[in-house]
């Protein structure tokens, strides 16, 4: 079963992913900024337990989206996780610099519960050959 980590700093947008990915079969835990996400997957990665993929926002306190993928490639133990921004800024400089900063995949806000399983599903598979 594939787990996912849910970076948001909205509980309700955490509990909508978190739903539609447990409906589909995935695992999934959840972070409430970048600066949680990172100590998340830094502690999953001490204990080899590391998820599948990251569901990233953009708008967070503390540490950002596009920061917080760019912290995620520059990691050694985390640089081959599937990266799924799930945001509302939908502007072309946004999905640039998401994309750029390392994200496989961009996902506005409000979004297709279908299209968030298979964007995340699409960006596992590619990080796993």
């Amino acid at each position: 079963m594939p787990t996912v980590l849910v970076v948001d700093d909205t509980a309700s947008i955490r509990f909508l992913i978190r739903t539609n990915l447990e409906l589909a079969g995935f695992e999934v835990g959840e972070a409430v900024d970048g600066l949680d996400c990172l100590e998340r997957l830094r502690a999953d990665a001490t204990s080899g337990t590391l998820p599948d993929a990251v569901t990233v926002d953009e708008m967070m306190p503390r540490q950002g989206g596009a920061e917080t993928v760019a912290a995620i490639r520059s990691d050694p133990a985390l640089q081959e996780l599937a990266i799924v921004m799930v945001t509302t800024q939908n502007l072309p400089a946004d999905i640039k610099r998401g994309l750029e900063a390392g994200a496989d995949a961009y996902l506005t806000k409000p979004f297709d519960p279908d299209d968030l399983i298979t964007t995340i599903g699409t960006a596992i598979d590619a990080r796993a050959h």
